[in-house]
């Protein structure tokens, strides 16, 4: 589990004791009388900065943020009904379903330059755009072609098993929402994604939660390759590592829409409201998109290469959230990654 992070807080385990979702990490911004919960997925590492912006703009607020796993945030707030005031998450189909099952209030914030596709009625609103790419050691790979597709990718792992056992990363979909959401929209994408999970199965794949952890054992030279990476978290060490190589790969490289919503319970929904008026605002925007890599409106940030592929919100996502298709996908990828 990450380090713990608090400030001006009360313990980790009182503001847990009362519910069974797992907040990982926990931070106060600002010291007004008045309180902003927010529950996200987002790491503090990449959202702090634009957190204390806003809480140096309002004397008369401060912002808690629980930081949790996309299941864990789900979880909160469709199975428990904690009421929290903001949910950001990068889980496109579970913050969808929040939306469409209720759980969403309607509200009218200050959109900007917003896309329409990344936005569902007045409940759902992208923040950021997040490519999702696949990293590599070059220490690792040594003197192995950098691939450039899907199909390079599974070229080089067959051809190079002894170089590469045990040492590529994924994340684990049972685990993880996006995890999960990730292969949902590689297989549809792409029949060749099957043989690039086969592949990797053979090859004794390791399985994670997150992208953060996915970089820290690839930064420790303990693997060679990690696939489906949130790039906003490989930003942070790429390119002042010299080691680490961001592969945009070149057959199509997703986008995920990191969203948010204002729970129908929330304590202050107009408080939040204003947060999330401010997360669209361009200032904001510009930080959102130098951390992501690509920004989500027109002209604020770098520009999306022509390969990338942004998701959109819609209720077409809710069709990875049916539990015989779910269980379908996770017997497949289990058959791939567990072979005699």
């Amino acid at each position: 589990m990450r380090h713990l992070v608090l400030a001006a807080l009360v313990t980790l385990g009182l503001t847990t004791q009362s519910h069974a979702y797992e907040i990982e990490e926990q931070q106060i911004f600002g010291a007004g009388a008045k309180e902003i919960s927010i529950l996200s997925t987002t790491d503090l590492a990449a959202i702090s900065q634009v957190m204390q912006a806003f809480a140096d703009a309002r004397p008369d607020l401060r912002i808690r943020y629980d930081q949790a796993a996309s299941i864990e945030v789900f979880r909160a707030i469709h199975d428990e009904a904690v009421p929290y005031d903001l949910v950001m998450s990068s889980a496109m189909d579970l913050q969808m379903k929040l939306a469409n099952d209720g759980f969403a209030a309607s509200i009218m914030p200050k959109l900007g330059n917003l896309p329409a596709w990344a936005r569902w009625r007045d409940q759902l609103f992208g923040v950021a755009l997040e490519p999702v790419v696949t990293l590599a050691s070059r220490r690792g790979l040594g003197d192995l072609p950098v691939p450039h597709t899907r199909r390079d990718l599974i070229a080089m792992m067959r051809e190079h098993p002894d170089a590469l056992n045990g040492r590529i990363a994924t994340y684990d979909p049972q685990q993880s929402g996006v995890g999960y959401f990730l292969i949902s929209q590689d297989s549809r994408e792409s029949e060749g994604f099957w043989r690039l999970a086969e592949v990797m199965g053979r090859l004794n794949t390791r399985l994670f939660c997150c992208s953060v952890e996915m970089i820290d054992e690839l930064r420790a030279g303990r693997i060679t390759i990690a696939y489906n990476v949130v790039a906003s978290y490989a930003s942070r060490f790429t390119p002042g590592d010299p080691d680490l190589v961001q592969l945009a790969l070149e057959d199509y490289t997703f986008a995920i829409v990191r969203s948010a919503l204002v729970p129908s319970n929330a304590n202050d929904p107009q408080g939040a409201t204003d947060l999330l008026s401010f997360l669209l605002s361009d200032v904001a925007q510009r930080q959102i998109a130098s951390d992501a890599g690509v920004a989500l409106m027109p002209g604020l940030g770098p520009e999306p290469s022509a390969h990338l592929r942004p998701i959109r919100l819609d209720t077409g996502l809710l069709v990875y959230g049916d539990q015989l298709r779910r269980a379908g996908l996770l017997a497949e990828w289990n058959a791939a990654m567990v072979q005699p």
